[in-house]
């Protein structure tokens, strides 16, 4: 099983950023933390980041090409906006998941509006770093039921 996670624009300034809303670790940190999950439960994964909303897109369609069965994004700011990312995700027809490191309903309004999360398999908000880690089991274990199912 291969999993791709994808991370939004600033993400690459955590662990400075903003630490009591985001917390202290970096994105490196968190990528080590979800590559030892993804072992621990059979999955390959690799990640991707970027502060440009074409390139997200971009990867997105990228991972139609190649054998994934699985997207975890933190879209960060451009989840709040992004058509184009919501169309990618519609195009591809892969299972993702949204995550986010902060509660975005216990901020401001236009942060509680999300393009993605109506259309994602899942969304996993407001535990910090251990969104990403309950969003990647979540994912997983959806993706090898289905397998399961379908192999029936």
């Amino acid at each position: 099983m291969f999993i791709q996670v994808i991370t939004g624009p600033n993400l690459n300034l955590l662990g400075t950023r903003e630490p009591s809303i985001y917390g202290s670790e970096t994105l490196a940190d968190i990528i080590v933390r979800c590559r030892a999950l993804a072992k621990e439960l059979g999955a390959d994964l690799d990640d991707f980041q970027s502060n440009h909303e074409g390139e997200l897109v971009e990867k997105i369609q990228q991972c139609m090409g190649i054998k994934c069965d699985g997207i975890l994004i933190n879209p960060a700011a451009y989840g709040h906006t992004s058509i184009a990312m919501r169309d990618a995700f519609q195009a591809v027809r892969i299972p993702f998941v949204e995550v986010h490191l902060s509660n975005v309903h216990a901020r401001e309004e236009f942060r509680r509006h999300s393009m993605l999360s109506d259309v994602a398999s899942g969304i996993v908000i407001g535990f910090g770093a251990d969104s990403y880690l309950l969003g990647l089991r979540g994912l997983i274990d959806k993706i090898q039921r289905q397998s399961a199912t379908s192999n029936k």
